[in-house]
């Protein structure tokens, strides 16, 4: 399972990448963003979106004992999205050991 894991979120990071790298080639964010922001959809994105990096900071939260690692993670997911996301799980995936189960990944606090 840890193996699938870190081939999945690999591949779903290098998606990412490439796609924000693919979409920046080709449409500005800050030039649109007077239009964008005024869509319904868009707004309700942005607080989905949110909603989801509390979710995920809290865990980083708990996981984190360094106050540095917190600050810089939190500034990091909200401004990379899924891209720190997956880095981060990524990070915690190949620091198991091998005898070290999911478990110990999802309640283990960093040093």
């Amino acid at each position: 399972m840890k193996t699938f894991l870190k081939i999945l979120l690999s591949c779903v990071l290098i998606f990412m990448i490439w796609e924000i790298i693919d979409t920046s080639m080709e449409s500005n964010l800050f030039a649109e963003w007077h239009t964008l922001g005024k869509i319904p959809w868009m707004q309700a994105t942005l607080y989905d979106f949110y909603a989801n990096i509390l979710c995920l900071y809290l865990w980083m939260f708990y996981k984190e004992q360094s106050v540095l690692k917190k600050i810089l993670w939190l500034i990091f997911l909200v401004t990379m999205g899924s891209v720190a996301t997956c880095v981060y799980i990524l990070k915690e995936l190949f620091a198991l050991n091998e005898d070290e189960d999911l478990k110990t990944l999802l309640i283990r606090q960093n040093s």
